[in-house]
């Protein structure tokens, strides 16, 4: 590998390290990090913070010191996610590089959103400004997993999320029960906050209440999704408080209601229904939290990009609501304390 590559991958890595602080915090943008180097030293650096706020090349191009803005024209800039051409909330990065005049651009992946997908390259390229595209390209897809799942395959990036058993069951008895620790608490509300939404079944609405927000750590809630055809989780439940925005999906009624969405569909072919609005919602990323039932639906119609199962070894429970059946063998497989976690990656999607 040059020595120009090993440098370009170096810079794309500290893009990529500094999306990483706004994940779940730019919906529905993507993660991006963007890094201006003048002669092996950096001279500025930022990161996309929220929709609507500055995007990561503008951040760092304002962090460069007024000493060294006369640096520019000699300087690479290097951002994880190809610059932007459409005029939004914000105006094209594409167009403020080419004013500046950069010497040279580094680009990790390609956007395949419709609005950008080669427009910022071409603009920048016609410019008369170097161009290097897809720099550890794999790496910053994985970073935008679901900026790309959603605007690829037109649905939310989907991760699926249960804690089971020993002997494979979710609860005692049929009534709720811990099965997994405190920190496995905390990673899971660490993931709420990093996602854009989260669902349940009716079934679990009821035999739980869950309120699905994030109690555990600093962030922001996700939109809860609950799927109830017949109306039967009552309105004082957890989950229709107004500690979070929340979806209904039900065979009853269409309304809106402050932060209470209703939306009517009809049983058959349910899921695809499901995802089909949440596209038309612009929502990225959805956590299947439950139940046994509706985890199963979405593993027998193999719409699942991730999966989390939090599982105690030492702990067998003998009857109640059994686990989802699901014959996949984990990519990796952590231990929190007493529980274990193993973590599985959808290979049939690739």
């Amino acid at each position: 590998m040059s020595e120009a590559k090993n440098d370009d991958e170096f810079y794309i890595k500290r893009c990529i390290e500094l999306a990483e602080k706004a994940l779940g915090k730019t919906y529905p943008n993507p993660l991006v990090g963007s890094v201006i180097v003048y002669n092996d030293r950096i001279i500025g650096e930022g990161f996309h913070k929220k929709a609507g706020e500055p995007h990561a090349e503008i951040n760092a191009i304002n962090s460069i010191k007024d000493e060294d803005q006369h640096l520019i024209p000699e300087s690479t800039i290097y951002v994880s996610l190809e610059p932007c051409a459409h005029f939004g909330k914000t105006p094209p990065c594409a167009l403020k590089i080419k004013e500046l005049g950069f010497k040279k651009v580094v680009i990790g992946a390609m956007d395949s959103h419709d609005k950008v997908n080669g427009k910022g390259k071409k603009i920048i390229t016609e410019a008369g400004i170097e161009v290097v595209s897809s720099i550890l390209e794999n790496e910053c897809r994985q970073l935008n997993k679901r900026f790309f799942t959603y605007h690829e395959r037109k649905r939310p990036f989907i991760i699926l999320k249960w804690a089971q058993s020993a002997d494979g069951f979710m609860d005692k008895d049929f009534k709720p029960i811990q099965i997994s620790n405190s920190l496995s608490k905390q990673l899971v509300h660490q993931m709420r906050s990093e996602e854009h939404a989260i669902l349940v079944g009716k079934n679990t609405a009821l035999h739980d209440n869950p309120s699905l927000t994030v109690r555990e750590i600093e962030g922001r809630n996700p939109i809860r999704i609950l799927i109830d055809f017949n109306l039967e989780v009552s309105e004082n439940s957890n989950i229709y408080n107004d500690e979070a925005e929340t979806i209904i999906f039900n065979s009853v009624k269409d309304l809106e209601d402050k932060n209470l969405k209703f939306i009517k569909i009809v049983r058959e072919n349910s899921l695809n229904q499901i995802l089909e609005k949440l596209y038309e919602l612009q929502i990225q990323s959805v956590i299947i939290e439950g139940g046994s039932f509706t985890l199963q639906e979405f593993i027998n119609q193999n719409l699942w990009d991730e999966a989390l199962i939090f599982k105690n070894p030492n702990l067998n429970l003998k009857n109640g609501t059994k686990a989802p059946e699901f014959n996949f063998n984990p990519q990796k497989i952590e231990n929190l304390r007493d529980t274990e976690v193993l973590f599985f990656v959808n290979q049939s999607l690739d």
